[in-house]
């Protein structure tokens, strides 16, 4: 959750690819060059351990925008695939 986190706050749409489960992963991803990331706020976590197949993050992500603090709070479910986490889809708050 942490690296998807980084990549969106660098704007890197290859790792938030490379991490998201193919069966959800949009054909094109567009992010918002006005959206600065400031900070990540982990509220909740279930599974994801060393033995798990799956895993839930629940976590609030602040933004600025156009002058306006936003906050992105969000419930994602993420999967194992090949030893790595992948990203399969997320409920917001």
């Amino acid at each position: 959750m942490r690296s998807r986190y980084s990549a969106f706050a660098l704007g890197d749409v290859d790792y938030i690819n490379l991490t998201w489960h193919p069966d959800t992963r949009p054909a094109d991803l567009a992010l918002d060059a006005d959206q600065r990331w400031t900070h990540l706020e982990i509220v909740s976590t279930q599974g994801g351990g060393p033995f798990h197949a799956k895993g839930v993050v629940e976590f609030r992500a602040h933004y600025r925008q156009n002058r306006q603090r936003g906050v992105l709070h969000e419930r994602s479910q993420f999967v194992r695939d090949g030893g790595r986490w992948l990203y399969l889809d997320g409920v917001i708050a």
